[in-house]
């Protein structure tokens, strides 16, 4: 993961809320990719499988934000604000 910074400059725990927020953005953009499958194809049991794999994305996404929300308070109460 590129940063603009030197890393030896960051601080880590934004080196990981950085990492989180890739992760969640790289989750977010699977559950795209497997809804294109879902919708491009006709064969049921394909379906049904890839169906299966966007939820577990959807999951890890949803893992994501709940550390992201115990270890950024900002985040967290931007969430809050618009839950």
């Amino acid at each position: 993961m590129p940063f603009f910074e030197p890393l030896e400059k960051l601080n880590p725990k934004h080196v990981d809320l950085e990492r989180v927020r890739k992760s969640l953005r790289e989750e977010l953009e699977a559950v795209d990719f497997y809804q294109e499958r879902i919708d491009a194809t006709e064969d049921i049991s394909l379906k049904k499988l890839l169906e299966h794999n966007m939820d577990e994305e959807k999951e890890h996404a949803a893992m994501l934000i709940e550390w992201l929300r115990k270890n950024d308070p900002i985040q967290d109460k931007m969430f809050e604000e618009h839950d």
